[in-house]
């Protein structure tokens, strides 16, 4: 199996074919939303959950053995179950744009989403009406092949161990002519740079300089031991990475699930410690081809291997970008780093 090494041209999901990013984020809430959906049709959908704290809506459809196969949408949002709020938005927001599963003279849109918990970072969460929603109606107009990362979206509240948290995109082309990429809004338990928050966990499959360039952290005996400079004692259980993994290939439902499942493989290389009680891990998968057609065995190892390079890429990228704001509660990476970074 080999990789071209190259991503996509814009180094986000949207290089798989057919794909619309869109984000709203409240500065004063300190939280927000991010829409994936297909400008063409649906698309072929699973999901893989291992964190022990999972917020999700409409995920068991996703599983290989459900009725329905395509869905319409995917939303990551903050807000803990009150972010679950934002696929009403989008549902109703598709429901406008003529889109949704067909039954007899009605169509029901299928929006499957995922939550980070962002309740206690500093931003004013004292509303009167449920903000997700708005914000999810928002974020899906804004839907385009061009999003920025870092503090946006589903990403503007995130926080890790040490540093703010963020949305990060990547992708990369494979030899085969296919084109895999990954989203990630990363809230985590863990920590997404080595002691010193100078060198990401990610380093090794780093390309180019896109999260820095400084390489892999050269000291060893790392990892052994783990802090937080999360304040509040109850953000123990404030956490959360969620993510959606992408592919312009044919593939069936289950093989959706395997690669959902695999790619956890992603957050582990990229978040010390992951998948912890506290987290809610999360990583959807996606197919973009019209055809639900079986991916070959050769063409299937790519896309589990890409998809799992991509999404640690993603999750530096969001730290990375990430970008200061007066009231965080957490410093950024490149306000730590300052002359090693490079706006995407």
């Amino acid at each position: 199996m080999k990789f071209s090494k190259t991503p996509g041209p814009r180094n986000l999901i949207t290089d798989v074919t057919g794909l619309l990013v869109g984000n709203a984020q409240d500065t004063d809430l300190k939280s927000g939303v991010t829409v994936l959906i297909c400008n063409q049709h649906t698309m072929t959908a699973s999901c893989g959950v291992l964190g022990g704290a999972p917020g999700t809506r409409e995920t068991d459809l996703l599983q290989p053995e459900k009725s329905v196969s395509r869905i319409d949408a995917i939303v990551l949002s903050g807000g803990s179950a009150y972010g679950l709020d934002a696929c009403s938005g989008v549902t109703a927001g598709l429901h406008k744009m003529g889109r949704g599963y067909t039954i007899g003279s009605t169509s029901v849109p299928i929006v499957p989403g995922a939550i980070l918990f962002d309740l206690l970072n500093g931003g004013h969460k004292n509303w009167n009406i449920n903000p997700y929603s708005k914000l999810g109606r928002q974020a899906l107009k804004t839907a385009s092949t061009h999003f920025e990362l870092g503090s946006m979206g589903a990403g503007a509240g995130a926080l890790t161990a040490t540093l703010k948290g963020g949305l990060g995109s990547a992708s990369l082309v494979l030899d085969e002519a296919m084109t895999v990429g990954a989203l990630a809004a990363v809230n985590s338990v863990g920590t997404v740079t080595t002691p010193g928050e100078r060198h990401f966990w990610a380093a090794p499959f780093e390309i180019g300089d896109e999260f820095g360039g400084l390489g892999p952290d050269p000291r060893t005996e790392l990892g052994y031991n783990f802090t937080t400079k999360k304040v509040h004692s109850e953000n123990e259980r404030c956490n959360t990475t969620i993510a959606v993994v992408a592919t312009d290939a044919s593939m069936s439902k289950a093989q959706a699930k395997h690669v959902a499942t695999v790619a956890h493989a992603g957050i582990a290389r990229a978040i010390l410690p992951s998948h912890m009680p506290s987290d809610g891990d999360i990583v959807f998968c996606v197919s973009t081809h019209p055809s639900q057609a079986s991916a070959s065995n050769d063409s299937l190892h790519a896309i589990v291997h890409g998809t799992t390079l991509c999404l640690s890429r993603a999750i530096a990228r969001a730290i990375y970008c990430a970008q200061p704001h007066p009231t965080d509660l957490l410093p950024t990476w490149n306000i730590q780093n300052p002359k090693k970074f490079k706006h995407p």
